[in-house]
């Protein structure tokens, strides 16, 4: 059977005619639980007094057959009281319900269905604990999980959540805390637990945090410049620089044409061109290889094979050809031009040296 179906079937048994007291239509609501697929349960909402009959109707072989109950529990809704939901399950047709009823917050009570289903002594007995609610001809209501002196029911919501007021927690929240000597956080309280100052055996007896002053900006002495060693300031980063603009650096001043040489101002002097260089004529100096050069004279004939008329010979190489001399031009710069006028007065006094040496060697020679 669907949920919807087992819906109709649970309103049909509770309004049918041949019952002891029929129900009004009206006073049943019918839905369907959440839980997707193969989860949801058909619900039932009956009032109070029909809390009993409900579950039986729902027990009977012949109608639905939930004859395994699964669990029993209410929920707080304030001022509008407490809702009491139980499931029961039909182990042979494979189909659940949830019978729900809402009892008053001043007299909350049921009827017991422990006639009905024994398994459901323990979940009355958690219920009544927990919640305050009663439940009618239940054959033993005593306390299930608190001690018999406890007072209250923990699962109301007015109910204070007072366990870490009367007792702090033992454990340590990090690794550490519960050293001696070890500065621990503020404690933190959960949801519903009030102030340990305001509530429970500690009131008024709980001191306020202490929390130490601030030292104010001037209360603090400025620390000498010379006290501070020179590692201790950090460097600084490359980018918090700013870059100087290129027009802001003052142009270099040019050197005069005449001092430049073709290198530019850091380079090397400049090698003076072939024009520049003066050029060295001595006219009387005999050339070598010429008659009366001695070098020539004493010059031993090269040994070998006799090469014919007009065979190049194959050993020695053909003579270069005489470089062209270009005429001199002028100097490029006022230090060559000095350099020149010296080599040329050097020449000429060489060459006036050479001919009072060859006059020397005439007179000899005629006396």
């Amino acid at each position: 059977m669907t949920p919807e179906e087992v819906g109709e079937r649970m309103v049909a048994l509770l309004t049918a005619a041949d019952t002891d007291a029929p129900v009004d239509p009206s006073a049943l609501t019918t839905s369907v639980s959440g839980g997707g697929t193969g989860h949801e349960r058909a619900v039932i909402d009956v009032p109070p007094a029909l809390w009993w009959t409900a579950l039986r109707a729902a027990r009977d072989p012949g109608a639905l057959g939930c004859d395994f109950f699964d669990w029993l529990s209410a929920v707080d809704e304030l001022d509008e009281g407490f809702t009491i939901v139980a499931h029961v399950w039909s182990t042979r047709r494979r189909h659940g319900l949830l019978v729900r009823t809402r009892v008053p917050r001043t007299d909350p009570i049921v009827e017991s269905v422990v006639d009905l289903y024994a398994g459901a002594a323990w979940h009355e007995r958690e219920t009544h604990e927990m919640f305050g609610i009663g439940f009618d001809r239940h054959p033993n209501l005593r306390p299930l999980l608190l001690p018999p002196e406890f007072e209250g029911h923990p699962l109301r919501k007015e109910f204070v959540l007072a366990s870490r007021v009367a007792k702090a927690w033992p454990g340590a929240k990090e690794p550490g805390e519960s050293e001696a000597g070890v500065a621990k956080r503020a404690p933190m309280r959960p949801p519903g637990v009030p102030d340990p100052n305001d509530w429970g055996p500690l009131k008024g007896k709980v001191p306020p945090p202490e929390t130490p002053p601030r030292r104010a900006s001037g209360d603090r002495p400025a620390r000498p410049a010379g006290d501070r060693p020179a590692g201790d300031r950090p460097a600084r980063p490359a980018g918090d620089r700013p870059a100087r603009p290129t027009g802001e650096r003052p142009a270099r001043p040019a050197a005069p044409p005449g001092e430049r040489s073709a290198a530019g101002p850091a380079g090397p002097a400049a090698r003076p061109a072939p024009g520049d260089r003066p050029v060295r004529d001595i006219p009387d100096r005999a050339t070598p290889g010429a008659p009366g050069d001695p070098k020539a004279e004493t010059t031993p004939p090269a040994s070998g094979p006799v090469t014919p008329p007009g065979t190049p010979d194959p050993v020695t190489p053909p003579p270069a050809p005489e470089p062209v001399t270009p005429p001199p031009g002028p100097p490029s710069t006022p230090a060559h031009a000095a350099g020149a006028e010296n080599a040329a007065e050097a020449a000429d006094a060489a060459d006036a040296a050479a001919a009072e040496n060859a006059d020397t060697d005439t007179d000899e020679g005629k006396r």
